[in-house]
């Protein structure tokens, strides 16, 4: 039997709650994780209509991707949308877990989705995180060093981009003196000890260090394992908000949009004057973007997509990119078959559903 928590860590797998950014409320908002799940609906917002599409069809979890919850609630009488949703997900015994700025802050995440569909080509975070990166320092002796080697790399430290296994060591001498009380993998009791080492130095993200530090010690041969670990302030290229990315070949600007709307099925698109320049490189975010414009213009964008642009915001393109808002959820609304599709691949007997119900609380009369 499948429970909540599995179909919940195997997400924190891919999207860590600690990505999210500090005023986000990620994670398992109702129900217990210990419920045996009977099938997930995915949606872009848990409103009180999906809680009742969940409970008529016969799951108890809803994905979404907006927490319904953002705040403290003070009171449960149903007078908003947010308290109507949180009851009926309480009295149908629903749980609602949301994966938001934590699957937008991920490289291949809902903005990597949008590039995706887009067709965009050398796709990169546009900007990059810091502070999520560690560094871990250890000594090992010499006949030791492949297995120690494999169990850090294993546990998921020495990643880099695109590459894998990354390390560097240098050989050394250490020198310990063990008590009467030691049982040394090395040495006698209470003479000093020299042994041929090799220190190594793997690259980690910040969120794997309490399982790195435990495959080093449990991979070591020494009794009292020496090791420093510190966080680094280097960018992290597989974590950070937006992307941006080429086109194979550069389009004009109006075919662009044209193509912008073809893709998204959008009735409208929101945006600046055109530049008179060719559409190669494009930068985009899911949501709400406009905190990236002046990134995506330092990135050369000749394009940034995203959707909640405010009016005065729209002057900040200077007349050297084309900003494009296509709407808040518009820009993520494939976020749910990006779900659908990761939850599927990994539990593809178990009952996985796109919702039928339309969220956007925006319409357009034309």
């Amino acid at each position: 039997m499948i429970t909540i928590r599995d179909i919940t860590d195997f997400l924190e797998g891919i999207a860590p709650q600690g990505y999210q950014e500090s005023y986000d409320n990620s994670g398992l908002i109702t129900g217990q994780a210990s419920w045996n799940c009977t099938g997930v609906l995915i949606s872009l917002d848990a409103t009180e209509e999906v809680i009742l599409e969940a409970a008529s069809r016969g799951v108890n979890l809803v994905v979404a991707h907006h927490p319904v919850i953002f705040k403290g609630l003070k009171k449960l009488n149903g007078n908003s949308y947010v308290e109507k949703a949180v009851i009926a997900a309480i009295k149908n015994d629903v749980a609602i877990y949301a994966i938001h700025t934590n699957l937008d802050n991920i490289k291949d995440g809902v903005s990597g989705k949008m590039a995706s569909l887009l067709g965009l080509e050398n796709v990169r975070v546009l900007e990059e995180k810091t502070g999520t990166l560690s560094k871990l320092y250890t000594y090992v002796p010499v006949a030791q060093k492949g297995k120690v080697l494999q169990a850090l790399f294993d546990a998921g430290a020495g990643r880099l981009g695109n590459y894998s296994e990354c390390s560097f060591s240098v050989a050394g001498t250490g020198t310990f003196k063990a008590n009467d009380e030691a049982q040394p993998f090395v040495g006698k009791i209470g003479e000093r000890h020299l042994e041929e080492e090799v220190k190594i130095e793997v690259i980690l993200p910040g969120l794997l260090e309490r399982k790195v530090v435990r495959a080093l010690k449990q991979s070591h041969p020494y009794e009292e394992v020496a090791y420093e670990l510190i966080r680094i302030a280097n960018p992290n290229p597989e974590i950070g908000s937006g992307a941006i990315g080429e086109l194979a070949e550069p389009l004009e600007e109006g075919v662009f949009l044209t193509r912008l709307k073809e893709v998204f099925n959008l009735r409208v698109i929101r945006h600046t004057p055109f530049t008179g320049k060719p559409v190669k490189r494009v930068a985009l975010c899911g949501g709400a973007g406009s905190f990236l414009i002046s990134t995506a213009l330092g990135a050369g964008a000749d394009i940034f997509i995203t959707g909640d642009v405010k009016y005065h915001e729209f002057f900040d393109a200077e007349g050297k990119m084309v900003i494009a808002d296509i709407g808040h959820f518009e820009s993520e609304q494939f976020t749910i078959d990006m779900l659908y599709d990761i939850l599927l691949k990994k539990f593809p007997t178990f009952a996985v559903l796109k919702s039928g119900v339309k969220t956007n609380p925006v319409q357009y009369f034309i």
